[in-house]
């Protein structure tokens, strides 16, 4: 029941309480105390819009792969305490492969990349390379 609830809210998160019992097959009272308690043990992490990136100046998407000078834990530890500080960083994912970490930028057009690859992200602790991939187009999630 948990898992048709999360399924539920992953692509409704607005949906009133009642909705929701209707569409898990619960009634209202324990389906709010089901959502509750996902609540409290985290596996309900909290709820957001989704927001137009160009609507807010962001129309350009970037996904920058990052390689390191060196692995030691205090540079990782200063590069990720670095990069979250960057409000141009979407997501910071610390992957395996040719990179360490895969970054998603967004930012307003391609000469603000260019300035925010430079100025920015360039000179974060520890970093050696940088390889950035622009979109083109980003297909949505559910697409069936």
């Amino acid at each position: 029941m948990d898992r048709s609830i999360l399924a539920v809210l992953d692509k409704h998160g607005r949906i009133s309480n009642a909705e929701l019992a209707a569409r898990v097959g619960l009634s209202p009272s324990p389906c709010l105390r089901r959502v509750r308690r996902l609540e409290q043990t985290g596996t309900i992490r909290g709820y957001r819009a989704l927001i137009d990136p160009a609507a807010v100046g962001r129309g350009l998407r970037v996904f920058a792969g990052v390689r390191l000078v060196r692995h030691s834990r205090a540079d990782v530890v200063a590069f990720e305490r670095a990069v979250v500080r960057l409000s141009e960083v979407v997501h910071c994912h610390h992957v395996t492969g040719n990179y360490d970490y895969l970054l998603q930028v967004e930012v307003a057009d391609l000469p603000a990349y260019e300035d925010f690859h430079a100025n920015r992200l360039a000179s974060l602790p520890g970093v050696a390379a940088v390889t950035s991939y622009v979109t083109m187009k980003t297909l949505p999630a559910d697409t069936a």
